[in-house]
C-alpha cells in the first residue's frame, strides 16, 4: 500500500486538509495574521472607537470559522470589513480577511453565488466608500485582481485535490487487484502441484499397496504366516495414502489435514512396527490453529521415524504433548544409543522440523540426553500461530 499512502499524504500537504489540534492551530495563527494585517500593518489607520475595533477584531476573525461553515463565515467577513471600509478608510488591508475567505469558500466548494454576492458586494461598497474617483477606481481594479487570482487559485487546488483523490483510489484498487492476482496464482500454484503429487505417486503408492495385498492373500490362502516385513509395507503403504491424500487436501485447500488428534495413531502404528512408544498430554486442551496442529503432528511423526531408523536396537519412545498457557510443548525422548556428547547431524529431517517451528515463531531444540538416548523439544506459541 505505500503508493496510495504517498497519494493520501499528498493530498493531506495543503493547511485546509489539517484536523484535530492541527486544524486548530492554523486557524488560530491565521486569525492571528489577519488581524495584524488589519489593525497593525504601518500606514493603517486605527480604529476611531469601539465600534470599529469589534467590526475589524470579528471580520478577520470569521475566517477562524470557514474550515467548518465556509459561506457563513464568508458573509460574516465581508459585512464587518466592509462596514469597516467605509468607517475607517484602510486602504486595501480591509480586503485581505475577505479574500482568504473567498479562497476557503471556493476551495471547499461552496456554492458560487453566494460567493460572488460577497465579491461585488465588497466592491461595490469599496468603489462607493466616498475616496477620491481616481484613487477608488484604481483601488477597486486592484482589488478586483486580486480576487480573481484568489478564485483561481482555489479551483486549481480543489482540482488539484480532487484528482489526487482519484489516484489514490486508483491506486488502492490496483493494490488489491496485485494481491488478489497474487493469491490467485498461489492458489493455481497449489493445485498444479497437487495435480502433480497425484499423477507421479498416488498410481505407484496403490501398486505398492496392492502387491503387498496380494502377497499377503496369496500366503494366507496357501496356509503359510505372512512374513512381518510384507505386512509392514502393506501398513506402511495404507498410511502413506492416507497421508499422501492428507497432504493433497491442504494443497487443494479442502482439509486442514492431520494434527494432534492423530497422534495416537502415529503412536499405534509404530507399536505395531515394533517400537513400543507412549503418549501424554497435559494442560487444558483447547483448539488450536491450523497451523500449530499440522506441525506437532509433523514433528512427532518425524521424531518416531528418526527414532525407528537411528535409535538403535530395541528403543523405546515417549511423547508427551503439553497445553501451556501461551504455547504448546510437543517432546519426543527415546532411549536409544545417542551418546550425551554427540553432536547431532542436522538431516533432512531435523531440517524440516526446525524450519516448520521457526515459521510460527517458535523454538525447537533437538540433541542427545544426559542420561542416554535422543529428544526432540518444540514450543509453539500459540497466540502467535493463530
Amino acid at each position: 500500500m505505500g503508493g496510495a499512502r504517498l497519494i493520501a499524504r499528498q493530498v493531506r500537504e495543503s493547511p485546509l486538509e489539517l484536523r484535530g489540534w492541527q486544524g486548530g492551530i492554523f486557524d488560530a495563527v491565521l486569525g492571528l495574521v489577519l488581524v495584524a494585517d488589519v489593525l497593525l500593518l504601518p500606514g493603517v489607520p486605527a480604529p476611531a472607537d469601539a465600534l470599529d475595533l469589534v467590526l475589524a477584531l470579528v471580520g478577520a476573525l470569521a475566517v477562524t470559522g470557514s474550515r467548518r461553515a465556509p459561506l457563513s463565515a464568508l458573509l460574516l467577513c465581508t459585512g464587518c470589513m466592509l462596514a469597516y471600509a467605509l468607517r475607517v478608510h484602510p486602504g486595501p488591508t480591509a480586503a485581505f480577511p475577505v479574500l482568504v475567505a473567498v479562497h476557503i469558500a471556493v476551495r471547499t466548494g461552496g456554492r458560487r453565488l453566494p460567493v460572488k454576492v460577497a465579491v461585488l458586494a465588497f466592491l461595490g461598497g469599496y468603489l462607493a466608500s466616498g475616496q477620491p474617483a481616481p484613487t477608488a477606481a484604481q483601488s477597486t481594479a486592484l482589488l478586483l485582481g486580486w480576487f480573481l487570482a484568489s478564485v483561481a487559485m482555489a479551483v486549481v487546488g480543489r482540482h488539484r485535490r480532487a484528482y489526487l483523490e482519484q489516484l489514490e483510489r486508483r491506486a488502492l484498487e490496483a493494490e488489491r487487484t496485485r494481491e488478489e492476482a497474487a493469491l490467485r496464482r498461489a492458489g493455481e500454484e497449489r493445485l498444479r502441484i497437487a495435480r502433480e503429487l497425484h499423477d507421479s505417486l498416488t498410481h505407484s503408492i496403490s501398486i505398492i499397496k496392492l502387491q503387498a495385498g496380494v502377497a499377503v492373500h496369496l500366503a494366507r490362502k496357501r496356509g503359510e504366516e505372512a512374513p512381518e516385513s510384507l505386512l509392514a509395507i502393506q501398513e506402511a503403504s495404507g498410511e502413506a495414502m492416507r497421508e499422501l491424500r492428507a497432504t493433497l487436501e491442504v494443497l487443494r485447500g479442502s482439509g486442514g489435514g492431520h494434527g494432534v488428534d492423530r497422534i495416537g495413531d502415529l503412536a499405534e502404528r509404530s507399536r505395531t512396527a515394533g517400537l513400543p512408544t507412549s503418549v501424554t498430554v497435559s494442560g487444558r486442551e483447547r483448539p488450536l490453529a491450523d497451523g500449530v496442529d499440522r506441525a506437532a503432528y509433523r514433528i512427532v511423526q518425524e521424531a518416531l521415524t528418526n527414532v525407528t531408523r537411528h535409535a538403535g536396537p530395541r528403543p523405546r519412545a515417549t511423547v508427551r504433548i503439553e497445553y501451556a498457557d501461551r504455547q504448546l510443548v510437543v517432546q519426543v525422548d527415546d532411549d536409544g544409543t545417542a551418546a550425551p556428547d554427540a553432536e547431532p547431524v542436522p538431516g533432512v529431517g531435523l531440517t524440516g522440523m526446525r524450519e516448520r517451528v521457526t515459521a510460527l515463531g517458535g523454538r525447537l531444540r533437538a540433541g542427545p540426553r544426559p542420561e542416554g538416548g535422543f529428544t526432540v523439544r518444540a514450543e509453539l506459541p500459540l497466540e502467535a500461530a493463530t
